[in-house]
């Protein structure tokens, strides 16, 4: 039985489009917000996701989830996150940043 040339090898990744990152990062000691722009048909829209940050031997990670004493920090980058994407919000009407 001869074995094909491809057996044994992955398959080759094909090139896809670069990762979206995020406009605008919050950091307060672990707590991190990241603050999203997504285009859709009624215009731009911003979203924010918050995740804390740990080490685990010589490696940082992240995990979405908060103990006890990292809700206060979650609220206060919820808040920033909350303000900076309101200061960048366009105004639907004339198409110009939100005045504060």
């Amino acid at each position: 039985m001869s074995k094909s040339a491809s057996a044994g090898r992955p398959a080759p990744v094909e090139q896809s489009a670069p990762r979206q990152r995020p406009v605008h990062e919050i950091r307060l000691g672990r707590i991190r917000a990241a603050i999203w722009q997504n285009e859709t048909e009624s215009g731009v829209r911003h979203s924010a996701t918050f995740s804390r940050l740990y080490k685990d031997g010589d490696h940082w990670k992240d995990s979405t989830s908060f103990g006890r004493d990292d809700l206060p920090l979650v609220m206060k980058v919820a808040d920033l996150a909350h303000t900076w994407i309101f200061e960048h919000a366009k105004d639907a009407s004339n198409g110009t940043e939100a005045e504060t």
